[in-house]
């Protein structure tokens, strides 16, 4: 019976990723994660403790985030620890991005208006206004300059409430890339 229930869970979890982003935070609520108003959720790996994991408003975790508030590593030595686990909170502030395919460790904290890179590893606690970039991940600029660089960037395009084929025909345009047949 448990190995029906966990494929029917693994089922509903890849069923959730294809869900709007209400039903999926409104689905994490029910087990435990902390969410926010404003955000977007587009991962549904949150460990095994759901519970242990917090975050704030308006923040936005990419797909293939993986959030891990225990360590596993105890398995090396278990009959020194009498088969314990070492387990963490992860705290994430208001006003992050969570890039593509990161990994959140246990015991970590990210402050309010972050940015973390694509693919970091991240563990540990990082204050407010930081650009978090690497494995390990640590402070590679502020907040502050990214969004000055982000202005002055040549690819920077308006697309804010387009619909998809808007913003791909804006893009296509800005490259010089002829539409699709």
């Amino acid at each position: 019976m448990n190995y029906l229930k966990r494929v029917w869970e693994s089922i509903y979890k890849i069923l959730m990723l294809k869900a709007s982003d209400e039903k999926r935070i409104k689905y994490l609520r029910k087990l435990g994660v902390k969410i926010g108003k404003r955000c977007r959720i587009r991962t549904m790996s949150f460990s095994t403790e759901p519970y242990l994991i917090e975050i704030g408003d308006h923040t936005a975790v990419a797909a293939g985030t993986q959030f891990i508030t225990h360590d596993g590593a105890t398995w090396v030595f278990e009959d020194d620890v009498d088969g314990g686990g070492i387990f963490g909170k992860i705290v994430i502030g208001n006003n992050v991005f969570i890039g593509i395919n990161c990994i959140i460790l246990s015991n970590t904290t990210i402050g309010d208006n972050c940015i973390v890179g694509a693919g970091s590893v991240v563990r540990g606690n990082f204050p407010e206004n930081s650009v978090i970039a690497g494995n390990p991940a640590q402070i590679v600029s502020k907040t502050a300059i990214q969004r000055m660089l982000s202005k002055q960037n040549p690819g920077l395009l308006k697309t804010r409430n387009f619909t998809m084929s808007q913003k791909d025909k804006l893009v296509r345009e800005h490259f010089g890339i002829k539409p699709r047949n």
